[in-house]
């Protein structure tokens, strides 16, 4: 696939800028976890990923815009009615934007980031 085959950008709120770069530089265990393994991975060295990256009004935990994929790391809050509810929004603006949204848990990155990797590989190879 070559740049000129992929979506378009999505547009974001440019006040989120410093805020994602806030984030970037202060990423949860279980984000720095997943960062530091996905660099690690033989798909890593040809496929570009952003770590809290701007999209629309959100900032997303992981994005690669070569595959429209986004990579949430879903911490222990987000099992709290109110949250799951601003997850769907979410998800659903993301998904409306042309983006494949995928879920892992904090602890599924801290207790099996093997398997983690293994499905975001399956996923990459099915795009490839």
């Amino acid at each position: 696939m070559t740049e000129k085959d992929l979506p378009p950008h999505i547009p974001y709120n440019s006040s989120l800028s410093e805020k994602a770069r806030y984030l970037r530089n202060n990423l949860t265990p279980a984000e720095r976890q997943f960062w530091n393994t996905l660099r690690q991975m033989p798909f890593y060295k040809t496929i570009k990923f952003n770590r809290q990256k701007p999209l629309g009004e959100y900032i997303v935990d992981f994005y690669c815009h070569e595959h429209r994929l986004v990579i949430e790391i879903d911490g222990d809050t987000h099992g709290e009615e109110e949250e799951q509810r601003k997850d769907r929004i979410r998800t659903r603006f993301l998904e409306s934007q042309g983006l494949r949204v995928i879920r892992f848990t904090n602890l599924d990155v801290m207790n099996n980031i093997e398997g983690v990797m293994f499905q975001l590989t399956q996923i990459i190879e099915e795009k490839t």
